[in-house]
């Protein structure tokens, strides 16, 4: 499934935020009580429509879930640092929170749902499913997985899965109504004042999820089932060429969908998926960059896969990552058609931050500096591919009792693309 030339080796904070909205909400008719639920359930619809009035354009679009109500009680001394998740919440809340121009994008934060069987049997073995949710798993396989069997531990994995799959449906299904409504508004020949082919800015994000080494039927690497696997084929079930909402709204078509994984470790699980699962017309494209020294099972081939040398420095990372970046974008998928048609319909990012140099399991050498430098060239790639992003957390494992670096690394993730989205100019 090659398609590129083989490649090198706070609660009381809450009221700013609130304060903000309610101006918001007061300009499209909505009630002060719909206002002081914007962090704990979905915006109201009339909110989702809001627009910049200095340019009435739509205001950036960017919901954000989280999983971390869904605790999960460890053996003591377990390496795995589950409270990073709410820390990462947390932290980025009071951001957000705090920043003056947090009006100009529409961003909430919600729990995430528990994905469902069905939604689960799309990618993984139904009697892998079966035993996980049952408790009827081998220790063996529980110990490659890297937890101990709980029913904690189902519900967040569900809900892992769930965010991703929610964040991805609710950015897309926003772009298309704002591409939906533009189109109606040319036909009706009243033209909106802004420019007309600015693709609508709908993004999407899960603190949690990032599960790249779950395979069909088994996992590892503390990862029972891959959430953006899952969330694409959700999205082509309900969206794909050939589907009921596609062929009643073409707009709402999605052809192509690219994962972009820059976890320190190789996303296997993804690439050993994305050939059984996604083989026809060509409609997933893996692009993995890892380190060379990270693999701890055998490997897999994605797509695309970039090994970087233990010991990587930023200047390394990033002119390599924007390199291949920019083969991506000037690659024609489409042999033998118009090469102008959009390449990827949506974008998922994978954006662990064990390739940081203070990660206790990861071999490189990069700097926070880095990381953001990192999120910026993905963000561009994104805008300028027109695609809706979907950020999900990745690795990182914080060293010792500083978990300081690995949590403002991810918690950086996210605000840069909420500060991304807020100072972003249409694109032409």
């Amino acid at each position: 499934m090659a398609f590129l030339l083989s490649s090198p080796r706070a609660s009381s904070a809450f009221s700013f935020a609130i304060s903000s909205r309610r101006q918001l909400c007061k300009r499209n008719g909505i009630s002060r009580s719909s206002a002081s639920a914007i962090y704990e359930d979905d915006l109201p619809s009339k909110i989702i429509a809001a627009q910049d009035t200095s340019t009435q354009r739509p205001l950036p679009y960017f919901p954000i879930y989280y999983n971390d109500v869904y605790e999960v009680d460890l053996p003591k001394g377990h390496r795995f640092p589950m409270e990073k998740y709410r820390r990462v919440r947390l932290a980025l809340q009071d951001r957000i929170i705090s920043d003056e121009l947090q009006h100009r994008v529409i961003c909430e934060f919600r729990k995430s749902p528990l994905a469902t069987t069905q939604q689960l049997s799309l990618t993984h073995d139904p009697t892998y499913i079966s035993r996980y949710l049952t408790g009827n798993m081998t220790e063996r396989e529980n110990r490659n997985i890297g937890f101990p069997w709980s029913e904690q531990h189902v519900n967040r994995s569900l809900s892992s899965v769930g965010g991703t799959v929610n964040a991805a449906l609710s950015a897309w299904e926003e772009y298309v109504r704002r591409k939906t409504e533009v189109q109606q508004q040319q036909q009706q020949h009243q033209p909106d004042k802004h420019k007309q082919q600015d693709e609508p800015l709908c993004w999407g994000a899960h603190v949690a999820g990032g599960t790249h080494h779950a395979f069909s039927d088994y996992g590892e690497g503390f990862c029972i089932f891959s959430d953006i696997a899952v969330a694409a084929n959700v999205l082509l079930e309900k969206y794909g060429e050939q589907s009921r909402h596609a062929i009643l709204n073409p707009i709402a078509t999605i052809r192509r969908i690219l994962i972009i994984d820059l976890d320190v470790h190789q996303g296997n699980g993804n690439a050993a998926l994305a050939p059984a699962l996604f083989k026809e017309n060509d409609r997933v494209k893996t692009f993995s960059m890892h380190c060379v020294a990270n693999y701890f099972s055998k490997k897999q081939n994605s797509d695309l896969d970039v090994e970087l040398p233990a010991g990587c420095d930023d200047e390394t990372y990033l002119s390599t990552l924007r390199y291949w970046l920019t083969r991506i974008e000037n690659h024609n998928f489409d042999k033998n058609e118009d090469s102008r048609r959009k390449k990827f319909d949506v974008i998922f990012y994978q954006a662990g931050v064990d390739i940081h140099y203070a990660d206790r399991l990861g071999k490189l050498s990069i700097t926070q500096d880095g990381i953001s430098k990192r999120n910026s060239l993905v963000f561009d790639f994104a805008h300028r591919m027109g695609a809706p992003l979907i950020i999900s957390m990745g690795g990182g494992y914080p060293k010792g009792d500083d978990w300081t670096p690995i949590i403002e690394a991810h918690t950086s993730v996210y605000w840069e693309a909420h500060q991304y989205l807020s100072s972003s100019e249409p694109t032409d």
